[in-house]
């Protein structure tokens, strides 16, 4: 990843902020929903544990538990990426794309503030994986 040199910031100091508050709540959130996946998780096999179940209810069961298992994965991908967006305001980089040094509009960084490519760049890695 190379450093780029950007001689006057696109984004002010006020958007930066309200930004890092964003980020350190969406954080905080997304801590919260995987420690309570964690302990639903615990309670799930412990339950499950001790008694015979019909095959629909478990096959039901299976299929939610997939589910959850791929939000909560999704959960995890999301907070690195709040955590790297939160490295980036330190360092004074955030807001630009990590591939190109382009700034990132500021309405896509509104919607998506953890965000580290612009929404063409995001397309193309979509697109390959």
């Amino acid at each position: 990843m190379s450093h780029h040199e950007h001689p006057s910031p696109v984004f002010d100091k006020a958007f930066i902020e309200d930004q890092k508050k964003r980020l350190i709540q969406l954080r905080d959130e997304l801590v919260d929903i995987a420690d309570a996946s964690a302990a639903e998780e615990e309670t799930l096999q412990y339950e499950a544990g001790g008694e015979a179940q019909e095959d629909a209810d478990s096959a039901e069961r299976m299929a939610i538990q997939e589910n959850d298992e791929a939000q909560y994965h999704q959960n995890l991908k999301r907070l690195a990426d709040v955590q790297r967006a939160l490295i980036r305001i330190d360092q004074g980089t955030y807001g630009y794309s990590e591939k190109s040094g382009k700034p990132i509009p500021r309405a896509r960084l509104m919607e998506i503030p953890e965000t580290t490519l612009t929404l063409e760049e995001a397309r193309q890695e979509e697109s390959r994986a």
